[in-house]
């Protein structure tokens, strides 16, 4: 059979098809090579308030002004809520055998000197990993039962866990351990929160499944925790 010279621009086309599906199928994810790491400024460890103030101060803010958070801002929330307080091991937050199950993202919209996106927080060394990019507050508001403050917030943290850390040692009573630390670790961020006069507010109320697509999250991880946090209105 004589050939037509048809075949190979065919396939010439198909290939472009092809790039373009998968590079249409990766726009959302960042590229987490090490020169992407974000490093956040260095947390303080002295503030104007002291505990007791900050206890009776702290209230859910649900309202939030238009103003952006600075990155200064979110790595003293994101160092409140898991950060290291002695060698690379011990955090803010009790663990139960020390095994820190909570993986903490922030979801970033407008954040002064961070683009928006989804970053995942890496303790240890105290920075940030880009995920997923483009600004998915409302994605999470729609996950969220179209709470408001979802969608109003310049960041919402999102905490998440990988049970099996805790349940590989403590077996079934390893998940009540993993929610109540999700407890501890949130309330450290609330109370940041109010010390650096934001406001923010701790939701529990989303389509799991929703959120865990917004994410990214393989099947090992779970969301636990929604909370956005703004300058107060």
């Amino acid at each position: 059979m004589r050939n037509t010279g048809f075949a190979g621009p065919a396939i010439s086309a198909l290939m472009v098809l092809l790039v373009i599906f998968i590079n249409m199928e990766n726009a959302g994810a960042m590229d987490n090579s090490a020169d992407k790491m974000i490093d956040l400024p260095e947390p303080g460890h002295e503030g104007p308030d002291s505990l007791e103030q900050t206890l009776l101060n702290r209230r859910s803010e649900r309202s939030y002004s238009d103003a952006p958070l600075s990155l200064k801002e979110i790595s003293q929330l994101l160092w409140a809520a898991q950060g290291i307080t002695g060698g690379r091991e011990f955090r803010t937050a009790p663990s139960a055998g020390a095994l820190y199950p909570l993986e903490l993202f922030v979801a970033a919209g407008e954040v002064k000197g961070l683009d928006p996106g989804i970053y995942r927080y890496h303790p240890e060394d105290h920075f940030l990993e880009p995920e997923v990019y483009g600004d998915r507050r409302r994605d999470l508001w729609a996950a969220a039962l179209r709470q408001s403050a979802v969608r109003q917030a310049p960041a919402v943290f999102v905490f998440t866990a990988v049970f099996e850390r805790t349940t590989r040692k403590y077996s079934s009573r390893g998940r009540q351990y993993v929610f109540m630390e999700a407890g501890h670790a949130a309330q450290n961020l609330c109370l940041q929160a109010e010390a650096l006069d934001l406001g923010a507010v701790t939701i529990g109320a989303f389509d799991d499944a929703g959120v865990e697509d917004v994410l990214g999250l393989n099947k090992d991880t779970s969301p636990l925790y929604l909370l956005p946090a703004g300058k107060k209105d």
